[in-house]
């Protein structure tokens, strides 16, 4: 009952914040009479807001999560999503637009309490059951939250504007839930003790989908606390608290491997944030609402279930990750590059629509490799740590790009182009690793052929 009672509200939380059925109508929505906006200011004056805000946010709100034990945090979150949808019903104007779009970048933020929550009150035993559920009900919720929204669209036949009306009843419901969660008496930084130290994500962060990396749910390192974090088990203050995330961080990124599979997750995963980000104005570009009948909401629920199927996939995949990681890697990225450039060069909606659900499913298989390849080499704490600094160092890319062809203060480039230059983002990043598995391999032989060499010499003189 210890573990049930809090698991039960947390994915009821969890799903209700999720289940958004005008999500994949939003582009829409801001572009229809109710709002009045045209593509480039939603485009590149209001999108980038969310962009901007999640960078900023992300690390105060790591800091103030551990500070006062999650739940606070869970409530804050809520909070923000019932204004976010408040005001996108009440609300009109850019400046408003731009102020939701903050809210909804503090929502994403606060989405680490709700992965490092659960850990802090139930026991270890059960760490791999609870992850099971609470990253399962978000991806149900954000799929049954896409089909019951196109299923209103096109059966019953409703507004755009109804369905912001069931989405924030839906973020209405999760708001109760956080209330009945029993309050944390530890965490991971600021108020741990031995037990905390084996949380097995302690203060995961991801980014903004719908999130979509994968937890490797088997990991035998249960057990094992961080290089810091074994000096002491008493509370700590901030400057105690910053020195121990520093120590570990220099730790983990000295090691080769880490480094280079951190690096491509960054820089796939800010790919990746800008495609989901803009693709509705995109389709928006290929099928106007106000002409047709749009079908996103079928496409988000298609590719958040096989992005999902994908994700389980890579336990069960006969591949050695350490040889052929980097091959791997290129061709799908490859393939990723080749999907973006069909949804821009090719005027179909539904070869655009495909290509999407194939860009993601191939995303989420991509980065739950990613996933199980660094926690590896990692304590559990450690892993926390090096996944939010992950996540940080895509936001920071994104970002850039975000203000370099999107935002109206730098090129501010048409949605066409946009994608083009996504494309060839991953065009490059698979020609990277296609160039690292060559040296790799080229390293290998070389190391074979020294050992082959030597081998003679050893012979005479034994």
């Amino acid at each position: 009952m210890c573990m049930l009672y809090p698991t039960l509200w947390l994915c009821l939380y969890g799903f209700f914040c999720n289940l958004r059925p005008s999500e994949p109508f939003l582009t829409a929505y801001l572009m229809g009479p109710e709002k009045n906006l045209t593509e480039a200011q939603v485009v590149s004056e209001i999108y980038p807001i969310w962009t901007y805000s999640y960078l900023a946010l992300l690390f105060p709100i790591f800091l103030v999560t551990d500070y006062l034990c999650y739940k606070p945090v869970l409530l804050l979150q809520a909070t923000s999503y019932v204004v976010t949808y408040v005001m996108l019903l009440k609300a009109d104007g850019l400046l408003a637009m731009q102020l939701l779009e903050f809210f909804f970048g503090l929502a994403t933020a606060s989405e680490i309490a709700y992965y490092s929550y659960i850990y802090s009150v139930v026991e270890p035993a059960h760490y791999q059951k609870v992850t099971a559920y609470c990253r399962s009900v978000t991806l149900f919720g954000s799929a049954a939250g896409s089909l019951t929204g196109q299923l209103l669209l096109s059966l019953a036949e409703v507004q755009l504007v109804h369905l912001i009306y069931a989405t924030l009843a839906s973020v209405a419901i999760a708001f109760v839930a956080p209330w009945f969660l029993p309050m944390p008496k530890r965490s991971l930084f600021f108020h741990n003790n031995p037990e905390a130290q084996s949380s097995v994500t302690g203060a995961l962060i991801r980014n903004g989908d719908k999130s979509e990396s994968e937890m490797p749910l088997h990991h035998k390192g249960i057990s094992k606390v961080s290089l810091s974090s074994e000096k002491t088990h008493r509370g700590h203050g901030l400057w105690e608290v910053l020195k121990m995330l520093l120590t570990d961080f220099l730790h983990c990124y000295r090691r080769g491997p880490l480094l280079a599979w951190s690096v491509w997750w960054a820089l796939v995963t800010c790919g990746y944030f800008q495609v989901v980000n803009y693709a509705q104005a995109l389709w928006e570009n290929i099928r106007p609402s106000h002409e047709y009948v749009i079908y996103n909401g079928y496409v988000e629920t298609m590719s958040t279930l096989l992005g999902a199927v994908a994700a389980l996939l890579v336990g069960h995949l006969p591949v050695s990750w350490t040889v052929w990681g980097e091959l791997a890697m290129c061709l799908l990225s490859l393939l990723m590059a080749a999907c973006l450039l069909i949804m821009d060069m090719l005027p179909s909606i539904w070869l655009c629509y495909g290509s999407y659900i194939l860009f993601r499913a191939t995303y989420m298989l991509l980065i739950t490799a990613a996933t199980y390849q660094i926690a590896a080499s990692l304590d559990m704490q450690r892993y926390a740590l090096v996944f939010g600094v992950n996540t940080f160092l895509a936001l920071l890319l994104q970002t850039s790009l975000t203000l370099l062809v999107v935002d109206s203060a730098g090129l501010g480039l048409d949605i066409f182009t946009q994608f083009f230059i996504y494309s060839g983002y991953f065009a490059v990043i698979s020609a990277i690793l296609l160039l690292a598995w060559l040296y790799k391999l080229a390293r290998r032989r070389k190391s074979d052929g020294d050992v082959l060499s030597q081998s003679p010499a050893d012979l005479d003189s034994l």
